[in-house]
């Protein structure tokens, strides 16, 4: 079993069935993770490679960045920002803003004005958008998670981005993980940087394959500067 553990809001799908393709003798085991708990449930072994946001704590980690997400801002249906089609970070300059404990953006400055509180995760500042005391930016994916009809959400070109990465712990580089760190490379099945070597059984076909052919009359060629018998040379 390959087990595999992600943080809210990132989606294995794609992976893990072309993992399902290639390997239906290996199950793989989902788990889903707050991001602050990942690198430690990776650390203590409780699975073998992960989907995170970045930044992370590297030490003793390998981590291959994977994609960066777009930033939006979640904000009230009847907000002034829901008629736009993207906001700029200068047209919230009056808009309170929730900063969650488990933000996955790094601010160099933060955007707004601070809100009253600083909730403990994005699922509470969500709830407290909704109830009209703030505005939220986070990358898209946490916003359509945590989508309400009362809320919409839209682009903020000029916000930092989160990159969501796969990570797994550098001495457990296991031949599963490397298995799974090709298909999310985009590997093909038969690629020549796939860890599993042709088996002994395969050799003796391929050796076979590479035999000179023989001649229509079934005798072997005469090797190159020998004479046949019978026959002057011209």
């Amino acid at each position: 079993m390959f087990r595999l553990a992600y943080v809210p809001g990132v989606t294995p799908a794609k992976w893990v069935n072309i993992w399902t393709e290639r390997m239906p003798g290996v199950p793989v085991s989902l788990v889903t993770v707050p991001a602050a708990e990942v690198v430690g449930l990776l650390r203590n072994g409780g699975a073998d490679a992960g989907l995170v946001r970045l930044p992370v704590d590297r030490d003793g980690l390998s981590v291959i960045p994977l994609y960066v997400e777009t930033t939006v801002v979640v904000v009230p249906k009847d907000h002034a920002a829901a008629a736009a089609d993207e906001v700029a970070i200068a047209d919230l300059i009056d808009d309170e803003v929730f900063h969650p404990l488990d933000d996955p953006i790094e601010w160099t400055v933060r955007p707004g004005l601070p809100a009253f509180t600083r909730p403990a995760t994005t699922a509470d500042a969500v709830e407290l958008v909704a109830a009209g005391a703030g505005i939220l930016l986070v990358p898209q994916s946490l916003a359509r998670l945590h989508h309400r009809r009362d809320l919409t959400y839209r682009p903020v070109p000029d916000a930092p981005q989160s990159q969501v990465a796969l990570t797994w712990p550098t001495d457990a580089t296991t031949d599963l993980v490397e298995d799974f760190i090709g298909i999310v490379r985009g590997r093909t099945v038969n690629s020549s940087r796939g860890r599993t070597p042709a088996s002994p059984a395969e050799k003796p076909a391929q050796r076979q394959a590479q035999k000179p052919p023989q001649s229509g009359s079934g005798r072997r060629a005469a090797p190159a500067g020998r004479k046949r018998k019978g026959h002057r040379p011209r």
